[in-house]
């Protein structure tokens, strides 16, 4: 049923906007990353099964694009008739804390760039809807065939997107140069000794009256020199 899925990526020119969304840089994703954020934290409680045979897929698209094509697929469920195969498309994302040039601000971030989330029962007309939406490059999954995500995996993508606390973008590692932007050594610089990602904790080596001193800050109050 899937014979179709070998076929040539489609060129980006395909997509009805020529130009990539307004959205803060970030690396490529590759399918180890998805698995990575899912094995973060452990999911309280059981999933609840499905009534169908629909699933949650994930869909590789073009970076970048994932909310237009995301638009592309709607439109496509919609005018072909698919709303009883086709249920949900989402493009997860999250909130970000970044500090830039001193000063925070809140961003969206793509949690999976350059994939998609598809919730459909899967049969060769779906296949085909989603597989030929302008921006699709194909289906993850084993072999030929697209694999569905575990109910376990689908409820800790979802818990990350509906986290209250933003996330603190880190932009620094250890042994590199930062500067000090907020609290009694505003301006300093030293370098960077200890990341504590639970407590978003860093601890820096700053000269301090000729002296190499320990200073902890929280992430927010540090950003690369």
């Amino acid at each position: 049923m899937m014979e179709k899925l070998d076929q040539e990526d489609q060129a980006p020119e395909a997509l009805e906007a020529g130009e990539q969304e307004d959205q803060p840089a970030v690396e490529d994703a590759s399918l180890v990353d998805i698995d990575s954020a899912i094995e973060e934290q452990e999911v309280e409680g059981e999933p609840t099964e499905p009534e169908d045979d629909r699933a949650w897929y994930v869909v590789h698209c073009y970076s970048g694009y994932e909310n237009k094509v995301r638009h592309n697929l709607e439109q496509r469920i919609e005018s072909m008739g698919m709303k009883d195969k086709i249920f949900d498309v989402v493009v997860p994302t999250e909130e970000e804390i970044e500090v830039k040039e001193g000063k925070r601000r809140t961003v969206e971030r793509r949690v999976f760039p350059g994939y998609i989330l598809v919730n459909m029962i899967l049969s060769e007309e779906s296949w085909y809807v989603v597989r030929n939406t302008p921006g699709v490059t194909g289906f993850v999954g084993m072999g030929n065939n697209p694999t569905p995500l575990r109910p376990e995996e689908v409820a800790q993508i979802i818990k990350r997107m509906e986290a209250e606390a933003p996330r603190i973008k880190v932009t620094f590692k250890s042994g590199e140069r930062v500067r000090i932007v907020d609290g009694p050594f505003n301006d300093f610089r030293g370098t960077v000794s200890e990341i504590d990602m639970e407590r978003a904790k860093v601890r820096v080596m700053v000269n301090f009256f000729g002296r190499e001193t320990p200073v902890e800050l929280d992430f927010l109050q540090v950003e690369k020199a």
